[in-house]
């Protein structure tokens, strides 16, 4: 049995959009992905806005209707009247400096944005953790993980007190009694923007502290799909790509093209930006349909 592996990578609202829009189109295109579909994977690992899409394409939800979702205007997919968030100078000021002080430690790291971003919250400066589990809501087509016969989905995020990655993956998982709503909360928690989860008596931090799609964790896997709307390797922070190079197995890391990158803009996390991100998305997986075919159904790896 070949066993196949879909990484969803982090990157905010405009990546949730791409993301289901890729995907939309390669389902369009006779290549349909998800757990409804012919050739579903058997895992499904998602980082941050991944996790996000990861949740929606393992649920019982259409691709075709997950799509329609990410067209819709921002006030009438619950996110019209938020404040706009950005990951600005002053967050990018804090990521650069502890990336110094970590010296190439990527927990470390987390430990550090961990102390940066709990007292972030503290002083107010970021949303409470009631008002993002209500914006994340609006994104969830389910709060249950998958269950029998579905992939297996992988959400991860960051200890914000010992910066060790956390894959929270339901019943049979490292945490099993964690719900998929508190992991995917956690799993989006980007640090002095958003506010870190507490999660029975830890708090957690965005998956993408660890790595922007944590692909090793596809190790196992025969065949990996890789969706990253930001592929870049960073101090200790490693790319998909490096990761699925080490693993050796055939795979595809497709990141934004021209146009998609075009349509996400600046602002990876503003909301007017979602149904033209999903537009391109879509566009770039019919395009990309016959080589992620020819890599899912087990022929010759790309070059």
């Amino acid at each position: 049995m070949t066993r196949r592996a879909l990484v969803l990578g982090g990157g905010g609202i405009t990546g949730i959009a791409w993301e289901t829009g890729f995907l939309a189109g390669l389902a369009e295109s006779g290549l349909d992905l998800t757990a409804g579909g012919p050739t579903p994977p058997d895992l499904v690992v998602g980082t941050s806005a991944g996790s996000i899409v990861g949740s929606q394409v393992t649920s019982e939800v259409p691709v075709a209707e997950l799509y329609r979702r990410q067209l819709l205007p921002p006030a009438q997919l619950g996110d019209g009247g938020v404040p706009l968030a950005a990951i600005g100078p002053r967050v990018l000021l804090t990521f650069a400096a502890s990336l110094l002080r970590a010296r190439g430690d990527v927990e470390r790291f987390g430990r550090l944005l961990g102390e940066r971003a709990v007292a972030a919250a503290r002083a107010g400066r970021v949303p409470s953790v009631e008002e993002r589990y209500a914006q994340v809501r609006q994104r969830l087509v389910t709060q249950a993980w998958p269950g029998e016969g579905a992939p297996q989905l992988v959400v991860t995020g960051v200890d914000a007190a010992t910066g060790r990655r956390v894959a929270f993956s339901g019943p049979g998982g490292e945490l099993p009694g964690v719900g998929l709503e508190d992991a995917v909360n956690a799993s989006c928690a980007v640090p002095c923007v958003y506010p870190p989860i507490p999660i029975a008596g830890r708090t957690y931090l965005d998956g993408g502290v660890h790595s922007g799609s944590n692909a090793d964790l596809a190790a196992g896997c025969d065949v990996v799909l890789a969706l990253c709307p930001a592929d870049r390797a960073v101090g200790p922070l490693r790319s998909a790509s490096q990761a699925l190079a080490g693993l050796g197995v055939p795979h595809l890391v497709v990141t934004p093209d021209d146009a998609s990158r075009a349509a996400i803009g600046r602002n990876v996390l503003d909301p007017q930006a979602r149904p033209p991100s999903a537009r391109a998305g879509f566009e770039q997986g019919v395009a990309w349909a016959e080589r992620v075919g020819d890599l899912w159904r087990g022929g010759p790896p790309p070059t």
